[in-house]
């Protein structure tokens, strides 16, 4: 029997609204909160700001005032309207997956199925229902994939350059979307052509350019075409936009916590990563820049490498880029993982893995390492026991398991650029036009 997408969105909008009834009620009457700590944090500072000050007063309040702004009504109406806005972004998302694998040709089956890997997810659900904003993250960078892929490129800039304010961390997919930003994929007055799926497809070579002198001009004069220039003008505009204007009503304060607090932050309480136990030995002690570029530069190296391989797969370039940057970061925190569980969907048409067996495996691999290091956290945290150093060889484990789970996922992946070169008769049409 066929599953209709309306159905699939009613019981998902249903199933979220009872957790959030639920976690009031959770919050009111036991000792284990259901909100997330960080939802008390945005309230704060949208309570601060409806009152005229800074929400920057509120410690540890280190993201955009957007999200405060947008918080607002948590102070007015009722404490629950973040996280019904949060669960709209949630769904927001399934709805976008199905949006671009429809433009990409999936089956509407298939589509149903991948929709119900983001919203069925328990990870995902209780994401937004106990106040967590990375859903609203989620649906914008989707979003930007969607005009790339419709040619609203200049919208998609926009959209980029707010997100990137709004969570600096989408930094990372500036590359990819310039290099997918070739001429003879985007042009003006033309819908891209886009490549379509099917079960029987096999990796297709990337395209290459000709070695010839007049090839290698023509190269040379697309790094710099309108469009890309475009698009970094306008998204970086947005950004330097948003950035002045809150710089203007809170200074240097806003600069610190929202930006630079982010690109240089050191946290000394215990995280997945591997890099927590050093810092929390050499927390009193400023790290050099030796040990700063020891750490950046195998993220740097990974995320090089990812993005001039699979950057015209710009789904897939994203979701292996996402993976790679949260697994080799100096903090990560279970959120995180939210950041690539809403691309997983969107590229799964086109994996190979067999569910039963490897992408069993996978899992199994994953999600054994992580409860591994909870367990380890869970002495720690709960029971004062000096265990830091089985805390960080969990860590270790843990990045192992992602490495791992990362080279299977690209090896079975099928590479499908979202364009297709204009063939000559395309060309003469456009010109004729």
């Amino acid at each position: 029997m066929m599953i209709k997408f309306r159905s699939v969105l009613i019981f998902s909008t249903i199933l979220r609204v009872l957790l959030i009834i639920y976690g009031d009620w959770q919050d009111s009457h036991m000792e284990v909160r259901y909100t997330d700590v960080d939802y008390l944090v945005f309230s704060d500072a949208a309570a601060l700001m409806s009152s005229g000050e800074s929400p920057f007063k509120r410690t540890t309040y280190r993201y955009s005032p957007l999200l405060a702004f947008i918080l607002i009504p948590n102070a007015i109406f009722h404490p629950s309207w973040g996280k019904f806005l949060f669960s709209a972004a949630d769904l927001l998302v399934g709805y976008l997956i199905r949006t671009i694998l429809k433009l990409r040709g999936v089956p509407e089956n298939i589509c149903i199925y991948s929709v119900m890997a983001w919203l069925f997810n328990p990870f995902t659900f209780t994401i937004g229902t106990r106040g967590n904003c990375e859903p609203i993250v989620c649906a914008v960078i989707l979003w930007i994939i969607t005009c790339i892929m419709r040619g609203n490129v200049y919208q998609a800039a926009v959209w980029y350059g707010l997100i990137v304010h709004f969570r600096i961390y989408p930094i990372i997919y500036a590359l990819p979307i310039v290099l997918v930003l070739d001429p003879q994929y985007i042009q003006s007055g033309l819908k891209p052509m886009l490549v379509k799926w099917s079960s029987d497809q096999r990796r297709s070579p990337q395209p290459s350019v000709e070695s010839s002198p007049k090839s290698l001009w023509v190269f040379l004069a697309s790094i710099f075409s309108g469009t890309r220039i475009l698009f970094a003008l306008m998204s970086g505009a947005v950004f330097l936009g948003f950035t002045a204007l809150f710089y203007y009503f809170y200074g240097w304060e806003y600069l610190h916590e929202a930006l630079l607090y982010h690109l240089t932050r050191t946290d000394p309480r215990h995280n997945f990563s591997i890099y927590f136990y050093h810092i929390y030995l050499h927390y009193e002690h400023e790290l050099s820049i030796l040990e700063k570029l020891v750490s950046f530069l195998p993220q740097f190296a990974v995320q090089l490498v990812l993005m001039f391989c699979f950057a015209l797969d710009l789904p897939f370039c994203f979701l292996v880029q996402t993976v790679a940057f949260v697994a080799f970061n100096k903090v990560i925190t279970a959120q995180y993982f939210v950041w690539f569980f809403s691309l997983i969907p969107v590229v799964l048409p086109w994996s190979k893995m067999k569910m039963k067996w490897e992408g069993f495996f996978c899992i199994l691999v994953w999600m054994g390492t992580q409860l591994h290091w909870l367990m380890w956290g869970y002495l720690l945290e709960f029971k004062g026991k000096n265990v830091f150093l089985p805390l960080w060889i969990a860590g270790l484990l843990f990045l192992a398991a992602n490495s791992f789970v990362l080279v299977a996922i690209i090896r079975r992946h099928t590479y499908s650029p979202i364009f297709q070169c204009l063939n000559t008769s395309s060309k003469a049409r456009l010109k004729v036009k």
